[in-house]
Protein backbone atom coordinates (compact mmCIF):
# COMPACT_ATOMS: atom_id res chain seq x y z
CA UNK A 1 0.00 0.00 0.00
CA UNK A 2 1.59 3.31 -1.11
CA UNK A 3 1.95 6.21 1.55
CA UNK A 4 -0.78 8.47 -0.52
CA UNK A 5 -3.15 5.38 -0.43
CA UNK A 6 -3.11 5.40 3.75
CA UNK A 7 -5.79 8.03 4.50
CA UNK A 8 -8.27 7.31 2.08
CA UNK A 9 -7.71 3.41 3.44
CA UNK A 10 -8.93 4.98 6.77
CA UNK A 11 -11.36 7.59 6.07
CA UNK A 12 -13.41 4.79 4.18
CA UNK A 13 -13.55 2.84 7.14
CA UNK A 14 -13.99 5.65 8.74
CA UNK A 15 -17.29 6.74 7.08
CA UNK A 16 -18.66 3.30 7.82
CA UNK A 17 -18.30 3.11 11.43
CA UNK A 18 -17.39 6.71 12.93
CA UNK A 19 -17.31 5.67 16.68
CA UNK A 20 -15.88 1.86 16.65
CA UNK A 21 -15.98 0.07 19.73
CA UNK A 22 -14.47 -2.63 21.30
CA UNK A 23 -16.82 -5.89 21.32
CA UNK A 24 -15.87 -6.77 24.54
CA UNK A 25 -18.52 -5.93 26.98
CA UNK A 26 -18.29 -3.53 29.97
CA UNK A 27 -18.77 -0.58 32.24
CA UNK A 28 -15.24 0.27 33.87
CA UNK A 29 -11.44 0.24 33.52
CA UNK A 30 -11.42 -2.69 35.63
CA UNK A 31 -13.89 -4.68 33.41
CA UNK A 32 -12.28 -4.05 30.88
CA UNK A 33 -9.03 -4.97 31.70
CA UNK A 34 -10.24 -8.33 33.10
CA UNK A 35 -12.31 -8.86 29.88
CA UNK A 36 -9.18 -8.30 27.67
CA UNK A 37 -6.98 -10.26 30.26
CA UNK A 38 -9.30 -13.08 29.73
CA UNK A 39 -9.67 -12.82 26.19
CA UNK A 40 -6.15 -14.08 25.30
CA UNK A 41 -6.51 -16.72 22.39
CA UNK A 42 -10.32 -16.36 23.02
CA UNK A 43 -13.33 -14.87 21.44
CA UNK A 44 -14.75 -12.16 22.47
CA UNK A 45 -18.41 -13.66 22.19
CA UNK A 46 -16.84 -16.42 24.53
CA UNK A 47 -15.73 -14.19 26.98
CA UNK A 48 -18.90 -11.90 26.91
CA UNK A 49 -20.77 -15.22 27.70
CA UNK A 50 -18.91 -15.48 30.79
CA UNK A 51 -18.51 -11.96 32.04
CA UNK A 52 -22.17 -11.28 31.69
CA UNK A 53 -22.72 -13.63 35.16
CA UNK A 54 -18.85 -12.33 36.44
CA UNK A 55 -19.61 -9.19 36.12
CA UNK A 56 -22.66 -8.79 38.57
CA UNK A 57 -20.93 -10.72 40.99
CA UNK A 58 -17.02 -9.01 41.02
CA UNK A 59 -16.80 -6.31 39.25
CA UNK A 60 -13.96 -4.70 41.31
CA UNK A 61 -10.41 -6.50 42.71
CA UNK A 62 -11.96 -6.60 45.52
CA UNK A 63 -15.24 -8.67 45.24
CA UNK A 64 -12.97 -10.37 42.49
CA UNK A 65 -10.41 -11.37 45.36
CA UNK A 66 -13.11 -12.59 47.32
CA UNK A 67 -14.33 -15.39 44.93
CA UNK A 68 -10.71 -17.35 45.35
CA UNK A 69 -9.49 -19.13 42.84
CA UNK A 70 -12.08 -22.00 42.34
CA UNK A 71 -14.85 -19.61 42.91
CA UNK A 72 -13.58 -17.52 39.98
CA UNK A 73 -12.87 -20.66 37.67
CA UNK A 74 -16.74 -21.52 38.12
CA UNK A 75 -17.40 -18.54 36.04
CA UNK A 76 -14.78 -18.79 33.14
CA UNK A 77 -14.61 -22.59 32.62
CA UNK A 78 -15.80 -21.92 29.29
CA UNK A 79 -13.00 -20.09 28.55
CA UNK A 80 -9.33 -21.45 27.26
CA UNK A 81 -6.74 -21.91 30.10
CA UNK A 82 -9.12 -20.89 32.45
CA UNK A 83 -7.28 -21.88 35.22
CA UNK A 84 -3.97 -19.66 34.85
CA UNK A 85 -6.27 -17.09 33.68
CA UNK A 86 -7.44 -17.11 37.19
CA UNK A 87 -4.72 -17.07 38.69
CA UNK A 88 -3.36 -14.30 36.78
CA UNK A 89 -6.44 -11.75 37.31
CA UNK A 90 -6.50 -12.56 41.12
CA UNK A 91 -2.73 -11.79 41.60
CA UNK A 92 -3.84 -8.86 39.30
CA UNK A 93 -6.29 -7.54 41.88
CA UNK A 94 -3.68 -8.08 44.97
CA UNK A 95 -1.30 -5.84 43.07
CA UNK A 96 -3.97 -3.01 41.87
CA UNK A 97 -4.65 -2.73 45.51
CA UNK A 98 -1.44 -3.00 47.40
CA UNK A 99 -0.17 -0.50 44.71
CA UNK A 100 -3.06 1.30 43.02
CA UNK A 101 -5.45 1.95 45.72
CA UNK A 102 -7.80 -0.51 43.13
CA UNK A 103 -7.35 1.98 40.15
CA UNK A 104 -6.21 0.59 36.77
CA UNK A 105 -3.20 1.93 36.18
CA UNK A 106 -2.82 4.54 33.37
CA UNK A 107 0.83 3.94 31.94
CA UNK A 108 2.18 0.77 30.06
CA UNK A 109 4.90 0.39 32.17
CA UNK A 110 2.72 -0.21 35.19
CA UNK A 111 -0.07 -2.16 33.38
CA UNK A 112 2.45 -4.52 31.68
CA UNK A 113 3.85 -5.53 35.35
CA UNK A 114 0.03 -6.88 35.40
CA UNK A 115 0.06 -10.37 35.77
CA UNK A 116 -0.62 -11.93 32.28
CA UNK A 117 -0.93 -8.24 30.64
CA UNK A 118 1.42 -8.19 27.89
CA UNK A 119 2.11 -5.82 24.98
CA UNK A 120 -0.83 -6.40 23.96
CA UNK A 121 -3.49 -6.54 26.32
CA UNK A 122 -2.27 -2.92 27.44
CA UNK A 123 -2.50 -1.33 24.69
CA UNK A 124 -5.88 -2.43 24.57
CA UNK A 125 -6.48 -0.98 27.91
CA UNK A 126 -4.23 2.14 26.92
CA UNK A 127 -6.42 2.33 23.80
CA UNK A 128 -9.75 1.59 24.89
CA UNK A 129 -10.23 3.37 28.39
CA UNK A 130 -7.63 6.26 27.76
CA UNK A 131 -8.33 7.36 24.38
CA UNK A 132 -3.99 6.96 23.33
CA UNK A 133 -3.16 6.26 20.02
CA UNK A 134 -1.62 2.67 20.44
CA UNK A 135 -2.02 -0.37 18.33
CA UNK A 136 -2.81 -4.02 19.87
CA UNK A 137 -1.65 -6.22 16.91
CA UNK A 138 -3.63 -9.23 16.88
CA UNK A 139 -3.75 -11.82 14.98
CA UNK A 140 -6.75 -10.04 12.68
CA UNK A 141 -4.41 -6.61 12.93
CA UNK A 142 -0.77 -8.89 12.21
CA UNK A 143 -2.87 -10.66 9.23
CA UNK A 144 -4.62 -7.11 7.63
CA UNK A 145 -1.63 -5.55 7.97
CA UNK A 146 0.47 -7.91 6.37
CA UNK A 147 -1.88 -8.62 3.84
CA UNK A 148 -3.00 -5.17 2.66
CA UNK A 149 0.47 -3.91 2.82
CA UNK A 150 -0.12 -1.00 5.21
CA UNK A 151 1.77 -2.92 7.78
CA UNK A 152 4.23 -5.60 7.01
CA UNK A 153 6.24 -7.07 9.36
CA UNK A 154 7.35 -10.55 10.36
CA UNK A 155 6.86 -9.94 14.28
CA UNK A 156 3.47 -8.39 15.83
CA UNK A 157 6.17 -6.04 17.22
CA UNK A 158 7.06 -4.91 13.68
CA UNK A 159 3.39 -4.46 12.54
CA UNK A 160 3.02 -2.27 15.93
CA UNK A 161 6.03 -0.15 14.36
CA UNK A 162 4.55 0.14 11.38
CA UNK A 163 1.12 1.49 11.85
CA UNK A 164 2.37 3.96 14.53
CA UNK A 165 4.88 5.12 11.43
CA UNK A 166 2.13 5.12 8.61
CA UNK A 167 -1.40 5.76 10.17
CA UNK A 168 -2.57 9.49 9.88
CA UNK A 169 -2.70 11.39 13.40
CA UNK A 170 -6.43 11.81 13.12
CA UNK A 171 -7.47 7.90 12.40
CA UNK A 172 -4.66 6.78 15.36
CA UNK A 173 -6.87 6.23 18.08
CA UNK A 174 -9.53 4.02 16.05
CA UNK A 175 -7.68 2.41 13.64
CA UNK A 176 -7.25 -0.25 15.81
CA UNK A 177 -10.83 -1.38 16.34
CA UNK A 178 -11.18 -0.25 12.44
CA UNK A 179 -8.60 -2.70 11.45
CA UNK A 180 -9.48 -5.48 14.02
CA UNK A 181 -13.51 -5.55 12.73
CA UNK A 182 -12.08 -5.66 8.83
CA UNK A 183 -10.29 -8.77 9.68
CA UNK A 184 -12.81 -10.56 11.51
CA UNK A 185 -15.83 -10.11 8.96
CA UNK A 186 -14.19 -8.93 6.29
CA UNK A 187 -10.09 -9.64 5.66
CA UNK A 188 -10.86 -13.36 7.04
CA UNK A 189 -7.77 -15.65 7.03
CA UNK A 190 -8.91 -18.60 4.96
CA UNK A 191 -10.89 -16.95 2.45
CA UNK A 192 -11.07 -13.04 2.36
CA UNK A 193 -14.31 -11.39 1.41
CA UNK A 194 -12.53 -9.47 -1.29
CA UNK A 195 -15.77 -8.43 -3.20
CA UNK A 196 -17.49 -6.70 -0.53
CA UNK A 197 -14.42 -5.22 0.89
CA UNK A 198 -14.83 -1.06 0.63
CA UNK A 199 -10.99 -0.80 0.88
CA UNK A 200 -10.22 -3.24 -1.76
CA UNK A 201 -9.05 -0.88 -3.79
CA UNK A 202 -6.45 0.40 -1.29
CA UNK A 203 -5.08 -3.20 -1.15
CA UNK A 204 -2.17 -4.91 -2.14
CA UNK A 205 -3.68 -8.45 -1.87
CA UNK A 206 -4.82 -9.99 -5.02
CA UNK A 207 -7.84 -12.79 -4.77
CA UNK A 208 -6.93 -16.25 -5.97
CA UNK A 209 -10.57 -17.09 -6.41
CA UNK A 210 -12.89 -15.39 -7.95
CA UNK A 211 -15.94 -14.17 -6.11
CA UNK A 212 -19.11 -16.64 -5.42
Amino acid sequence: MQASQIAPFFAILQAANPHPQTELHYSSTFELLTAVLLSAQATDVSVNKATRWLFPVANTPQAMLALGQEGLEGYIKTIGLYRSKARHLLATCRILLERHGGEVPRTRQELEQLPGVGRKTANVVLNVAFGEPTMAVDTHIFRVGNRTGLAAGKTPLAVEQQLLKRVPAAYAVGAHHWLILLGRYVCQARKPRCWECAVAAYCDYQPKTPAP
